[in-house]
């Protein structure tokens, strides 16, 4: 955790090939080697050395025994801002480890000694750093991202491109969690560019860049995420023994896969990430693997091993919500995901945190009726998509606002909505999501009367879930294409009106079954009278007999 230093002499063969590991960021060789030497004989910097290594090998106890070590010695030779800096990374060691009273304990220690310096030195601005956390884990965001900037601040004054890097990713991030997503995403990048050039030492890159990937997951700016997902592959690979970091760089190429259609090998990356966890004993992050699991599996239609993974999430600590409300939606659970999504809307959420929420919550309120409550939350996912300026997003609003519009009955408005998400989504290299947005452009062509271009959509859609191993998708539309050559040019939607009428509902009945407005279904009649040319609802009822439509 400190720059290696001129070797000094006399220092035997082993601490010479030791360094020279630590130097080429071959931690298993550093580890061994410096932690096989005399103890005694070892000169600070060098147990600042193996307690990075050991760190980076995954030897959690015997880094904190290394910098408690060096801490002791430090303090011993009176060199305080040494010690400060000791102080510092068992505190971040232990908090990040879930151990927030000793850690806690450190950061205090920390402060106390630099309370005695009276000059303005970085290792405040590394301090800095535990603080804005805190206020971050409290949910202070505002105070917290006055830090980031004090921190940043610190980094150009001292040219410490540690502190640099974490404040401008820190501001970043916060920036994108107040709405301010360009510039918080502009601010990201900067940070990046210090990371990606190896300025930044190995625990900050690692920290950094799955915060980095992380923030871009959550506005699903899916563009930055593979691009980064991709360079900490290289980065992690490069440097033999590592095992911090890999788990979460497993799970950010499982959801690269998953956006990309590859479910078998996103499983696959997804086992992967948990081993390492495991191996790590870091256990809280197997909950949101468990979830990735299962938002995967419910897409191949296992949805008892889907149900099973996102209790599993629950059971580490992670909240699977709204992909869990969703999968009780495909199970025909629609009251219980319809209050789950209500409960979920009525919480308070920053920006970025609601549009992980929102176009899942659209579509439960769609298909149970509500399109009432589903409007408001389409406008509200297409103003912010249009905010933050990512694909992703945008298309996801145009899908939302094209499903209602034709839930709504009115196909015309719908097609540039879903034309403009299928475009976008073709763009993303999302193939799951062209073939469902190909599955709503068929619906909205259909109800206009075009057949032959409907079943073409269809057609393509089916061949994509089917190529992907989506198979209830997929089966989803033979079930549409059965209904697409109804007679009179009746749409899908006025034949199941039709089909009701024929069994004696009144409009009210009907409302309530397909989940539509009295004036919804009041207007499909006139379009089925109008079509098929009869006066009476008993006419209409013996045309659907005799047609073979009740």
């Amino acid at each position: 955790m400190l720059r290696p230093e001129v070797v000094p002499g006399g220092v035997v063969e082993e601490l010479i090939q030791a360094r020279e590991a630590y130097d080429r960021r071959d931690w298993v060789a550093a580890y061994e080697g410096l932690s096989g030497l005399d103890g005694g004989a070892m000169h600070t910097d060098d147990l600042a050395r193996l307690a990075t290594a050991a760190y980076l090998a995954g030897r959690r106890n015997d880094c904190i025994q290394a910098l408690q070590r060096a801490y002791h010695g430090h303090v011993d030779t009176g060199d305080t801002l040494p010690a400060v800096r000791c102080a510092f990374w068992l505190a971040m060691v232990l908090l990040t480890s879930g151990e927030m009273a000793v850690g806690g304990g450190w950061v205090a220690r920390s402060q106390r000694l630099l309370s005695d310096v009276p000059d303005d030195v970085v290792e405040r601005g590394y301090i800095l750093i535990h603080l804005m956390f805190r206020h971050i884990f409290q949910a202070e965001f505002a105070r917290a991202l006055e830090h980031a900037v004090e921190i940043t601040a610190y980094g150009r004054r001292f040219r410490d491109p540690d502190l640099l890097a974490m404040g401008l990713a820190s501001q970043g991030r916060l920036m994108l969690y107040s709405g301010r997503v360009p510039e918080g995403l502009a601010l990201l990048d900067e940070a990046m560019v210090g990371v990606a050039a190896g300025e930044v030492s190995p625990i900050f890159a690692g920290q950094i860049y799955c915060s980095m990937i992380e923030a871009c997951q959550e506005i699903s700016d899916f563009a930055r995420v593979t691009e980064w997902t991709r360079a900490l592959t290289t980065w992690c690979e490069a440097q033999p023994g590592l095992l911090p970091f890999t788990g979460q760089c497993a799970v950010h190429r499982g959801q690269v896969m998953r956006v990309r259609g590859a479910y078998l090998a996103a499983l696959e990356e997804l086992e992967r990430a948990a081993q390492r966890y495991q191996t790590a004993e870091d256990l809280p992050p197997l909950g949101l693997v468990a979830s990735e699991r299962g938002q995967v599996l419910h897409i191949r239609g296992d949805l008892g091993a889907a149900e099973a993974a996102f209790d599993q999430a629950i059971n580490f600590g992670h909240d699977p919500q709204p992909a869990l409300a969703l999968l009780w939606l495909a199970k025909g659970r629609t009251a219980a995901a319809v209050g789950a999504i209500r409960r979920l809307l009525a919480e308070p959420r920053d920006p970025v945190h609601r549009t992980q929420l929102l176009p899942g919550a659209i579509e439960i309120l769609h298909a149970a009726g509500h399109l009432d409550e589903a409007r408001p939350l389409v406008e509200e996912l297409t103003a912010v998509a249009a905010a933050f300026g990512c694909s992703a997003l945008t298309a996801m609003a145009g899908y939302a606002a094209g499903s209602v519009a034709l839930a709504g009955g009115d196909p015309t408005t719908a097609l540039p909505d879903l034309r403009k998400a299928m475009q976008l989504w073709a763009a993303l290299d999302s193939p799951y999501e062209v073939a469902r947005t190909r599955v709503l452009i068929g619906r909205a062509l259909r109800d206009l009367g075009d057949n032959d271009s409907a079943t073409a959509q269809f057609d393509a859609a089916r061949r994509g879930f089917t190529d992907l191993g989506a198979i209830p998708a997929a089966q989803q539309i033979d079930r549409l294409l059965v209904r697409t050559a109804a007679p009179g040019g009746l749409t899908a939607r006025e034949v199941e009106v039709l089909r009701l009428v024929a069994t004696g509902k009144s409009n009210q009945e009907i409302a309530d079954a397909l989940f539509l407005s009295n004036k919804t279904v009041a207007r499909h009649l006139s379009n089925i009278f109008t079509k098929i040319d009869v006066q009476s609802r008993t006419a209409a009822a013996a045309y659907a007999h005799q047609h073979g439509l009740a």
